[in-house]
């Protein structure tokens, strides 16, 4: 590892890994446009998802999100002997080609995949890029060495559907032509056109559908797992030693300039890295800095009623922008990583679409109206504007925000959504009813909420409580008067003993149930010790950090809940109903251990200490959602990755913890 203070953390998969199926295909890669769109698949070159695609295009940015290029077969010949390169597996079980038997490794150079073959004494490398803000993929092919110039052919395979979908064929005739050294592919009429053109490559059209490639996860899940691709395109070149050809994969109507693209790819990598040193300085830190690439994957456009605007997508490949994840994100994704701007236009996004005191749970895909189902997003909104104010100091934006703050505050006091409303009695928030999943904890299956939580949840009032502080804080920027505000924030702050057991040492996880408390031992209660503003008394916090250490945390993350429960749960798979069972009964979120070491940190005071709770998730880098950090782990060791591959509040919160601890966790 280079020791210069600007090197980002390596990340490789050396040539054993590669060459095993097993281990290769359970690594994916990914790159993303800035506008939802992606290209993913996995380290072997087997697709495996029915979100895996070479341009997934986000047609209605950042939702439309439509696998348009499937995958893209290579072959090469040297003197009459052929090599395959791409990789697929059958229905039956057949993997054919097997290309990964030639691969001598995969890397990331920056945040860009790299495969790197070994061909006989040839070396080819593949790597691939996506335009910001466009629906293009290039990928580039360039023979590092050999003795003699390579025959390249690329099989060129098309899909026009759905993510979330599979394609079977049943004849679907899709119109493919080609000029100017250009094929255009259209799946239908008045469909965006998937349009392939490049550097070095002369084309051929085709019309051949490749049916049945098995996706071994989604067979895993329970979903259907079989899935056709159309051959449109075959891409011939003879490649000299030394020099690349370059395939571009575009739903966009210009022309692309590839060399344009790369350059561009570059320069916001090299942007996000100063933001990165500007904010923490130039010492050594190639963790961080790998992170703070992880974190700009996430970051997008999102247009709110005509005007532009700035999201977070929680995860891929399948979450679109979730408030809740927006919010929880927000700290580590863009003020940890010096981009206080953006963080800024995020906050202002949102506050424009606050109704009835509350922003969305998430934005739907199909482009209707916003869902408000969530008691905790907008809680997490008023401690994002927070912590954005207290590391800025934008006086300006809290001016401009107050009256939405109010009436934020007015309408839970008055009830607003889902029974969401201030109980009168102790000042403390409740919110529920059935049927309807209002925390984090949020799963449900047809109509079984699996974790209800109807009542007053620990971490809501938590969140409440901080709420009411961080309101008296902001007043004088904004004019207002704080003496109410700290009065509401002490009688919260006071009702709040009610969740401590004594008997069992640690806090209820939700008062006032339809059944009563209920003293769960979860996650929840850890939000009392790692937000600065919170009502758990002093005394009580290294209670709260030693009941979550000794039952819930694990190397990956906090388990949802102990295991000594009845509805624990030590392993998060099959088919839907059975996931979402699991999803919050034991199941390890990795987001969570962020919050845990900067707890740890304020009841023990040891950084070092604390921040050894993160090592294990940097360690996983490698793994999984390769050079970033996926959603989910089983509960029981050994702690198997789960659900996405890159989620927006893993890479965050472990960002800002591990930040924060490395200089002696000041602030919030």
């Amino acid at each position: 590892m280079s020791s210069a203070p600007s090197a980002v953390l390596p990340i490789r998969v050396d040539r054993d890994t590669c060459g095993d199926l097993a281990r290769a295909e359970t690594r994916e890669w990914l790159v993303t446009n800035g506008i939802g769109g992606y290209a993913s698949g996995t380290v072997a070159g087997v697709r495996t998802r029915r979100y895996h695609g070479l341009l997934v295009a986000a047609l209605d940015p950042p939702a439309g999100r439509t696998v348009m290029a499937a995958d893209v077969h290579e072959r090469v010949q040297v003197d009459g002997a052929s090599w395959a390169l791409g990789a697929a597996r059958w229905h039956d079980g057949t993997v054919a080609p097997r290309g990964y038997e030639h691969l001598d490794s995969f890397r990331l150079d920056g945040r860009t995949p790299v495969w790197d073959f070994a061909i006989g004494p040839h070396r080819l490398e593949k790597r691939i890029v996506m335009a910001r803000d466009a629906n293009t993929t290039v990928v580039v092919y360039r023979l590092v060495s050999g003795p003699t110039p390579v025959h390249l052919d690329l099989t060129v395979l098309a899909a026009y559907r759905d993510y979330h979908a599979t394609t079977r064929h049943g004849g679907w005739q899709m119109a493919v032509t080609a000029d100017d050294g250009e094929v255009r592919v259209t799946a239908f009429e008045g469909a965006r056109a998937l349009r392939l053109s490049g550097l070095g490559l002369t084309f051929a059209p085709a019309h051949v559908w490749y049916g049945d490639f098995a996706l071994a996860c989604e067979r895993e899940r329970g979903l259907d797992w079989l899935d056709d691709a159309l051959h449109v395109a075959t891409a011939t070149a003879v490649i000299a030693p030394g020099a690349e050809v370059v395939l571009v994969l575009s739903a966009e109507s210009g022309e692309t300039d590839a060399v344009g693209v790369r350059r561009r790819v570059a320069a916001q990598e090299k942007a996000v890295l100063s933001a990165y040193a500007r904010r923490h300085g130039r010492r050594r830190d190639p963790v961080g800095r790998r992170l703070a690439l992880a974190a700009d994957q996430f970051v997008v456009r999102r247009d709110v009623d005509g005007a532009p605007g700035t999201s977070v997508i929680a995860g891929y490949h399948w979450f679109a922008d979730w408030g809740r994840d927006t919010m929880i994100a927000l700290p580590g994704l863009l003020l940890e990583t010096g981009r206080a701007e953006t963080a800024r236009e995020v906050l202002t996004t949102y506050a424009r679409v606050v109704d009835r005191g509350m922003i969305p749970n998430r934005f739907p895909e199909a482009g209707t109206a916003p869902e408000y189902n969530t008691v905790d997003a907008t809680l997490w909104f008023v401690e994002a504007v927070r912590l954005y104010v207290e590391a800025t100091g934008d006086g300006a934006l809290v001016q401009a925000l107050w009256p939405t703050l109010e009436q934020i505050v007015d309408h839970h006091d008055r009830g607003t959504r889902f029974g969401i409303v201030v109980d009168a009695g102790d000042g403390l928030l409740r919110a529920g009813e059935p049927g309807v999943q209002l925390t984090w904890m949020d799963a449900k299956v047809d109509d079984w909420v699996v974790t209800h939580r109807i009542g007053k949840p620990v971490e809501v009032n938590v969140l409440w409580y901080s709420t009411l502080a961080t309101l008296a804080r902001l007043a004088p920027l904004a004019g207002a008067n704080p003496v109410a505000w700290r009065a509401r924030a002490r009688q919260v702050r006071t009702s709040f003993r009610r969740f401590w057991r004594e008997d069992l040492g640690h806090l209820c996880d939700v008062l006032d149930g339809p059944d009563g408390d209920d003293a769960s031992l979860r996650p929840n209660q850890i939000f009392a010790v790692s937000l600065p503003l919170s009502p758990l008394a002093p005394g009580r916090r290294r209670a709260v950090v030693d009941a979550c250490a000794s039952a819930l945390v694990t190397p990956r993350g906090l388990r949802s809940l102990a295991p000594s429960h009845a509805d624990y749960r030590p392993t998060y798979g099959g088919d839907p109903r059975s996931r979402d069972g699991a999803y919050h009964q034991g199941t390890v979120w990795a987001w969570l251990a962020g919050p845990f070491a900067l707890a740890h940190f304020r009841a023990y005071g040891d950084a070092a200490a604390a921040r050894a709770f993160l090592e294990p998730l940097v360690e996983h880098l490698p793994e999984y959602g390769v050079g970033s950090l996926g959603e989910i782990f089983d509960a029981a060791p050994p702690h198997h990755p789960r659900g996405c591959i890159a989620q927006a509040w893993s890479v965050a919160e472990t960002l800002r913890a591990w930040t924060r601890l490395g200089r002696g966790a000041r602030g919030g």
